[in-house]
């Protein structure tokens, strides 16, 4: 585990948010919307406009999607619907699902049970004759990983669509702070599907997000598709509206040389990849207080 500078971090955090997307510092292309409406609309038209190409051209399209931000679902559903664009050549690949402490999976109505969230919000409302196959919908569970490796390694995927978290993690993939079991940067880009212990931090930030700070009730695993098999699409978009809780994370993507503390750093290392965030989450309180002094 590298460990970030401070002084360097609070340098990063000092930036002004609109001086962000054109910072000749920048290490990933970035861009700022106004906020979670807009921000629903660019994630749901970056994978509609790659599904259209695809079916334009008698191709089938393989995705790897997200169980939120919650803002493209309905955008999403609405694009589909009225432009009528068919889903049947879709498949999709659920990038993580949380566990129970015996690495279980969570009673269908958990509100961290991402399958059913998905099966009400991103599969409820197209239209059947539109609707992606059941047989091309890959849950990502303990049981179903050898499943989901194989038809992964079938054929390119054409997008990943992501959000990060407190730590920067994409998908699952969590710093990892084992006391004992140290990973490299290069363990990071290499890892794969796996099952894992919640950080406690993921913890924490997650019991504050939905349960009033009652830590209890947080699963404490998941399952998680690895950072290899995230970035091994043609193209790589992350999205947060979620504001302080990301904000740190985004200003060490942007500016930090590639880390294990932040394994969303690894974005740098694609050929096509973007962020994109709310204003709310792009700015940072450090940089509304030029008085501050922590050194």
């Amino acid at each position: 585990m590298s460990h970030l500078d401070p002084k360097e971090l609070f340098k990063w955090c000092k930036i002004p948010v609109d001086a962000l997307p054109q910072h000749p510092d920048l290490r990933v292309r970035f861009r700022i919307v106004r906020d979670s409406s807009e921000m629903g609309q660019c994630m749901a038209r970056e994978l509609l406009e790659v599904i259209q190409s695809n079916n334009h051209a008698g191709l089938p399209t393989r995705a790897i999607v997200p169980c939120g931000p919650n803002c493209w679902y309905a955008p999403f559903t609405e694009l589909v619907n009225t432009l009528k664009v068919s889903l049947r050549a879709l498949t999709v690949f659920h990038m993580d699902e949380c566990l129970d402490w015996q690495g279980r999976p969570l009673p269908r109505n958990h509100p961290y049970n991402f399958r059913t969230f998905m099966e009400q919000h991103f599969y409820g409302g197209i239209a059947p004759g539109l609707a992606v196959p059941e047989s091309q919908r890959f849950w990502l569970l303990p049981s179903t990983i050898e499943r989901v490796q194989a038809a992964l390694e079938e054929a390119p995927v054409d997008i990943t669509l992501g959000g990060w978290g407190q730590d920067g993690h994409i998908a699952y993939n969590q710093a990892r702070r084992h006391p004992f079991s140290h990973v490299t940067l290069e363990d990071v880009a290499n890892s794969s599907m796996r099952i894992q212990e919640n950080n406690l931090d993921t913890v924490l930030a997650l019991a504050h997000r939905t349960f009033g700070a009652a830590y209890q009730f947080v699963p404490p695993m998941s399952v998680t598709l690895g950072v290899r098999e995230c970035l091994s699409a043609k193209r790589v978009r992350v999205f947060s509206d979620t504001g302080a809780w990301k904000q740190t994370a985004l200003r060490v993507a942007l500016f930090s040389e590639p880390t294990p503390e932040y394994p969303m750093t690894l974005l740098q290392r694609h050929p096509d990849a973007l962020i994109t965030a709310t204003l709310e989450t792009a700015r940072h309180p450090i940089s509304e207080h030029p008085e501050w002094e922590l050194f």
